[in-house]
């Protein structure tokens, strides 16, 4: 192996360094905010669980209202500010 490969083999394992320092504080708080997120959902469902007292697990999807039911209620609150 001759010095400019040497040279060389020591730049890249620098550079992947640098690159490993600067990518590893954000896998960390990647991970710290799904395992934070995990233990919020746990949370929410427990408490669901103790408020229906069945322990039984309604639907995992979020329930959001349509396009058409924001539309309406929009309009519903124009119409009581205008009256």
């Amino acid at each position: 192996m001759t010095t400019a490969q040497t040279e060389a083999l020591i730049g890249m394992i620098v550079v992947l360094g640098i690159l490993v320092l600067m990518v590893l504080p954000a896998l960390i708080g990647i991970a710290h905010d799904r395992r934070v997120d995990r233990q919020i959902r746990e949370a929410q469902e427990n408490q669901e669980t103790r408020r229906t007292g069945r322990g039984q697990k309604s639907s995992s999807r979020s329930t959001v209202p349509s396009t058409a039911t924001w539309y309406a209620d929009g309009r519903r609150s124009k119409k009581l500010v205008s009256s």
